[in-house]
């Protein structure tokens, strides 16, 4: 076991390297002269060499690479070229924010997954299963900024359940934190409970039908505990769809938090393109990309639990 965490571990720093490496050389090529966004176009040449020169951009790249790869293992970040402030500061200021909505969305996927997902393997071709299969279809036909619109209307305009915009702290209060990411979350579950439903009713049909589930039955096994068996032969499709709508809603959450006006990653990483802050968009990727590694990992150690020929792996 400690060889395959090891493996993953070791793939994980890989795959960071070289994403943190890529995205900084594109990053730059894609970019170029940063000074026009940060001064404005009124600015003059001589003000745009004195701010590259401060910046120092007139470094050889690989030069910079190594100034701020050498800095980056140790946490830091450097400086936005914006406001001079700390990136990993700001960055740490953000992420609780982001991380509330995508965590609270991914467990409310993962719960209503389940439930709608046994239910629907448990009774193929019911009422339940007809509307799943018209909600894979008419879910991820609509857009998640149009998703995010009809809630805000409907539970913060009309009902007024909860905020339209707008972050409340846990420190402040836990119950305004709560009402504050609760429409986010929803706005970004909707799809991925659809996606983890079906993934799990297809593997329950499918694993319903092995010879080792018959055998059960055929033992006198009681209802619950063959759907036990059931369920954790089927789970590691459901639960791979869930580790990657994790990821995918960590960019998705980006266009929700500027619909509910979040303060989270969403709007540091809108603010820090449209300017070409290359040390905020580092540092963004380079936490994305650790989070990334993080669950990998988890979901690597659970499929390992559930099926240990994948420790052999």
């Amino acid at each position: 076991m400690l060889k395959f965490i090891a493996r993953r571990i070791l793939s994980g720093l890989v795959l960071l390297l070289v994403v943190t490496c890529g995205s900084f050389f594109l990053a730059h090529r894609a970019i170029g002269d940063p000074t026009p966004g940060l001064l404005g176009n009124s600015a003059t040449p001589f003000q745009r060499a004195a701010l590259r020169e401060q910046l120092g951009l007139e470094r050889p790249l690989l030069v910079q690479f190594w100034d701020w790869f050498s800095h980056a293992i140790r946490g830091d970040f450097g400086t936005s070229w914006r406001n001079l402030q700390p990136v990993s500061e700001q960055i740490a200021l953000r992420v609780p924010v982001t991380l509330s909505v995508v965590v609270a969305a991914t467990l409310l996927a993962a719960v209503l997954g389940l439930a709608v997902g046994i239910i629907t393997g448990l009774r193929p071709g019911g009422t339940l299963d007809r509307g799943l299969k018209l909600g894979s279809v008419v879910f991820f036909a609509l857009p998640g900024f149009w998703v995010s619109l009809v809630l805000v209307m409907w539970f913060a305009i009309q009902l007024r359940w909860f905020p339209a915009v707008g972050y409340v702290s846990p420190d402040q209060s836990v119950t305004g934190w709560l009402r504050s990411i609760t429409l986010p979350s929803v706005s970004l579950a909707i799809g991925a409970v659809v996606m983890v439903a079906e993934q799990l009713r297809n593997g329950f049909l499918e694993v319903q039908n092995q010879d080792f589930v018959r055998t059960l039955r055929a033992r006198g096994l009681p209802p619950w505990r063959v759907t036990v068996h059931v369920l954790r032969n089927a789970s590691p499709a459901a639960l791979t769809v869930l580790a990657l709508m994790f990821v995918g809603l960590l960019g998705g959450a980006i266009v929700v938090e500027i619909i509910f006006n979040l303060p989270g990653i969403g709007s540091l990483i809108q603010s820090a393109s449209q300017i070409g802050d290359i040390p905020i968009l580092l540092g963004l990727t380079a936490v994305t990309v650790v989070f990334v590694v993080i669950v990998n990992l988890l979901l690597d150690l659970v499929l390992g639990w559930v099926n240990p020929k994948v420790r052999e792996q």
